[in-house]
């Protein structure tokens, strides 16, 4: 089981003082801290390391080898056959 000590006495209290607000643990209290220090930073990426990290998390499937039926989607959209 991991641990963190936090020597800070400052640093203590904070985690104390959130933790009593919330009602929950000191452990609790600066874990959602972290992630919501963690969530603001990756608010502040630029759209394109957002877009990366995303991609990353979210890989496209593996190609099936099938190829699409342009009529099929072209009557979605209600289009003529050209």
């Amino acid at each position: 089981m991991a641990s963190l000590y936090v020597k800070d006495e400052e640093t203590n209290a904070l985690a104390a003082r959130l933790a009593r607000r919330r009602g929950i643990s000191k452990t609790a209290a600066v874990k959602q801290a972290l992630q919501h220090e963690l969530a603001r930073d990756a608010a502040n990426l630029p759209l394109r390391e957002r877009m990366r990290i995303w991609r990353e998390e979210h890989p496209l499937g593996e190609p099936t080898g099938l190829k699409a039926d342009k009529a099929f989607y072209d009557s979605l959209n209600d289009e003529d056959d050209d």
